[in-house]
């Protein structure tokens, strides 16, 4: 079950850094109040999933969830760029973060 947490905390943390985008240097009050509303949110699931998780693990996948998921949303919804390095990049992380699961007891 800390796994399921840790991922939808990491999914949330895809949702404030979205909205921390459109709100336009917190300009915006709508994507400002969806910026603090996923922030506790991903910030409280993350808290507990560090209950039984490894620090690092927890913190690595977390922020990895979020790192690729941004990439993804700015390429597919933004417009963003993509070319082979950034792909590459996203990968690499994925893969860090597959072998941290593997690596983790639990």
């Amino acid at each position: 079950m800390p796994w399921v947490v840790l991922v939808v905390a990491g999914l949330f943390e895809v949702v404030w850094a979205v909205a921390m985008k459109q709100s336009a240097g917190f300009t915006r009050l709508g994507p400002s109040l969806v910026t603090l509303a996923a922030m506790l949110v991903s910030f409280g699931l993350l808290a507990w999933a560090m209950r039984s998780l490894p620090l690092g693990t927890a913190y690595m996948v977390w922020t990895g969830i979020g790192a690729v998921g941004a990439f993804v949303v700015g390429a597919v919804f933004l417009g963003e760029a993509v070319n082979a390095l950034r792909l590459a990049a996203a990968l690499l992380i994925v893969a860090g973060l597959v072998l941290m699961k593997l690596s983790t007891p639990g």
